[in-house]
């Protein structure tokens, strides 16, 4: 099956991933769960061959991967008429492998993937820093493209996203939208945000904070007036805090409190949790940084940030298990994964047997 058939097929089926690995046929996964093609496992030959036809499609040159050695690499490409994929390419074993992320043409809508009003109502800041947090493969990016396609028809300015690769192409709206690639378009994710500083941005997309360099960039940017979005791979608002301020030396760490107390504006964690229908849903943890959260973070107390977002539901907050208990509730996930993915799974039970669940 040529490569363009296959991607075309996996579109169809709705799959989210597709898995180019030898000693296994051509598996993807739809729904969170793998599927397996009928076909023979592959050879290294015929991963290689299929990695070739990803570079060609790509139109970018293999040998700049094969001959320097690289461990794995990044990119997005297009097909007209079919849609946009991420790929990861790397070695295994000795042979090229590929991982490639189905991303269709157009952007997603939020009620197709359950993202509620509290989070893309984050689109009405004006400035600040706002994480969107989870593991990999949890929709961060899916949320944050709606965040950013909702800024981009109900107000003016110039949003600039840093991502690596690009996923969804945003074209302009009401805003100027301007997309760059790392490292395609530009070298590393600390030169483009120094960059786009100078390029007169009202909103910046920071594909991920990887190092302090890059953390303490963007939060001096925050603090010149700028909203700043950008993710981390942590699963809670506090533990989201913690990475921040530990990722910096000891003795820049009470300055790093305060500096976060003063510009954080919001913390998004999510994850994708296996539904009774089949599918997957999102659940969501939404903190705001109110007095209360600013103050916790300033006096090392980010223990009690999960107390504070519990009690703090009517400023539109919830913790991740009042949205695990919120899924069970109305039908949709059975108890038993709910409690796989809490953070507090015996609070989350005891909850759930005064509730009668």
């Amino acid at each position: 099956m040529e490569l363009e058939e296959l991607l075309q097929r996996m579109i169809e089926a709705r799959a989210s991933d597709i898995f180019v690995v030898a000693g296994l046929p051509i598996s993807f996964q739809v729904s969170g769960r793998q599927v397996r093609s009928d076909t023979e496992p592959l050879r290294p030959a015929d991963t290689r061959a299929i990695v070739e036809s990803i570079y060609h499609l790509a139109n970018r040159d293999i040998n700049l991967f094969t001959q320097n050695n690289n461990h794995d690499e990044d990119f997005s490409f297009a097909i007209p008429g079919v849609g946009r994929f991420r790929a990861n390419i790397f070695r295994q074993r000795g042979s090229l492998s590929a991982i490639i992320r189905v991303i269709p043409f157009g952007l997603p809508k939020p009620e197709d993937f359950n993202i509620p009003e509290d989070v893309l109502s984050l689109a009405d800041l004006s400035k600040g820093l706002v994480l969107v947090t989870g593991p990999a493969g949890s929709g961060k990016s899916t949320t944050l493209a709606c965040i950013i396609d909702r800024m981009n028809h109900q107000r003016m300015g110039h949003i600039i996203t840093m991502e690596d690769p690009i996923e969804y192409v945003h074209k302009h709206g009401t805003c100027i939208v301007t997309q760059r690639e790392v490292p395609t378009d530009i070298a590393t994710y600390g030169e483009a945000l120094r960059s786009a500083m100078r390029e007169a941005p009202d909103v910046m997309l920071l594909g991920e904070m990887r190092d302090y360099e890059t953390i303490g960039t963007a939060m001096t940017a925050a603090e010149m007036a700028q909203l700043i979005f950008s993710t981390l791979h942590t699963t809670s608002a506090s533990g989201t805090v913690d990475r921040i301020i530990d990722a910096f030396p000891a003795s820049q760490q009470h300055q790093i409190r305060i500096q976060l107390s003063l510009v954080l504006q919001a913390i998004v964690c999510q994850q994708l949790v296996p539904s009774l229908d089949g599918g997957t849903l999102p659940a969501f943890e939404i903190m705001h940084t109110n007095t209360a959260i600013r103050n916790l973070i300033r006096e090392q107390k980010t223990y009690q940030i999960d107390s504070v977002i519990a009690s703090s539901q009517n400023e539109g907050m919830r913790t991740m298990d009042q949205s695990l208990f919120a899924l069970v509730k109305e039908g949709k996930v059975a108890k038993e994964i709910a409690l796989r993915y809490s953070i507090h799974a015996e609070a989350l039970e005891r909850r759930m047997e005064v509730e009668g669940l």
